[in-house]
């Protein structure tokens, strides 16, 4: 049995996951759906004006969201060993995270305090970070520790001048930040009822395979939009692996206060017996995609989980996609590393070739059209559920007048998304089996990979 194959069938690995982690009438509440054509939909369909996607004042406003809110900047897997760490750009800032030799996850800009530029670069592990302009050198916990020449600072204070640090928590495998300094960060408060589910996935003890970014001259929450709903599948993924693995404009959808999670059914959901829906956990059955609020997809099977980290890229139609995958199991061989390769390839490429080959359209559409409002169907309640988020703590006034188009196009909020629990988990079933089942269609002639997912 191979990793891919123990991690998908829930059987012999360490650290095996507990039963009943998640609500399992998730997979009764699909396949019911599956097996009628239907799916859960919101009250009515909502009208969103262009200038909600295409207005500077607006990006303004999001830009500053998105510097006190909690984003998670890296896995835990990406700095797992004392002194590893990753730079990463994000909203045009250069981030140093860090693990020191306390364990503790830290979080730094980028900058020298001698004259800005950048000490470290890249990944490893290292214990001290050299300035290439000067030499100033900063150890793992962004203390000043090197200054060449330093009595032409004989008055500076190097307890003072260590790089600024940035508020960062790890927490549930994931490396959050708030890229203001002296912010706070509250994940208890940001998480809210998303914070247990979240834990149960245990994504700490996954192993981070690798990333790839990608830019799109398309809004970064059109392009979050993407992730919120299949209504497309069978039009923009039809032949690939996202199209064949799952039910089209079929899917779960739950609110956790500004975050979700949405759950489109494996294709074979609807012929399976009920006997067998009780078996494993719910991702055993349906793909789960978490929107962490304001800007990361976490999509979770029962192979790994991909990190679909989007942002905007300095103008209301530009964004950035960072697309991460981590494996559940660790590989241990180069066969299952090379198996692990094309499972990311192939999802990567549905993301690259189809998804991003088709969203500029609908960025081009938003600086160039001339009708008022999007038109959000009953289906896609998990995009209205993102713009109503987004609208709800970015304070939009839903009469004003989108500057770009010179009219009023009023912005449809009908009814409150943002329920303050999710919904009552059910008593833990009896002890997990381990079905084959899932990797016999994953691998098998039945369906292929699971969707976008794996």
């Amino acid at each position: 049995m191979t990793t891919i194959e123990r991690a998908a069938s829930g059987g012999d690995v360490p650290g095996e996951d507990p039963p009943g982690r998640f609500d399992r009438r998730i997979v009764e509440r699909a396949r019911s759906h599956a097996r009628s054509g239907t799916t859960d939909l919101a009250p009515d369909i909502m009208r969103v004006p262009l200038w909600y996607y295409g207005d500077d004042e607006v990006l303004a406003r999001e830009e500053a969201l998105l510097d006190r809110t909690p984003i998670a900047v890296v896995a835990s897997a990406q700095v797992r060993e004392a002194h590893d760490f990753v730079v990463r750009e994000v909203l045009g800032r250069s981030v140093l995270v860090t693990r020191g030799g306390d364990g503790v996850v830290r979080a730094f800009l980028n900058y020298c305090r001698h004259r800005g530029a950048r000490p470290a670069e890249g990944c490893g592990n290292a214990r001290r970070f050299t300035c290439p302009y000067h030499a100033w050198s900063y150890d793992d916990e962004g203390q000043l520790v090197g200054m060449p020449g330093s009595r032409g600072f004989d008055s500076l204070d190097r307890a003072t001048a260590g790089l600024v640090a940035l508020p960062c928590e790890e927490r549930h495998g994931l490396v959050f930040v708030v890229l203001r300094a002296g912010e706070p960060i509250d994940l208890d408060a940001h998480l809210g009822p998303l914070d247990a589910e979240l834990a149960a996935w245990d994504l700490g003890s996954y192993e981070h395979h690798t990333y790839r970014e990608l830019t799109s001259e398309v809004s970064w929450k059109a392009a979050l939009e993407a992730f919120a709903e299949n209504y497309h599948f069978p039009f923009v993924h039809g032949s690939s692996v996202i199209g064949t693995s799952t039910m089209a404009d079929t899917a779960v959808h739950d609110a956790f206060g500004l975050h979700h999670r949405i759950c489109f059914p494996y294709a074979w959901l609807a012929d399976t017996d009920a006997s067998m829906v009780g078996l494993g956990e719910p991702v055993d059955h349906v793909a789960m995609i978490y929107w962490l609020f304001p800007n990361l997809v976490l999509a979770c099977t029962p192979v790994g989980a991909e990190l679909i980290d989007i942002l905007p890229a300095g103008a209301p139609t530009r964004c950035v996609l960072r697309h991460g995958w981590m494996a559940r199991v660790p590989a241990t061989t180069d066969e299952e590393r090379a198996g692990y390769d094309e499972l990311f390839e192939l999802v990567h490429a549905a993301v690259r070739d189809e998804d991003f080959a088709m969203l500029p359209q609908c960025g081009d559409g938003i600086r160039h059209g001339q009708h008022e409002a999007m038109v959000i169907g009953r289906n896609e309640i998990g995009v209205q559920h993102l713009v109503r988020a987004f609208a709800s703590v970015l304070e939009l006034d839903p009469d004003r007048t989108g500057a770009e188009h010179g009219r009023r196009a009023p912005l449809t909020l009908s009814h409150n998304p943002f329920p303050t629990t999710p919904p009552p988990a059910l008593p833990p079933p009896p002890a997990r089996p381990t079905p084959d089942v899932t990797m016999r269609r994953i691998n098998g002639s039945e369906s292929g990979v699971p969707s976008k997912l794996l």
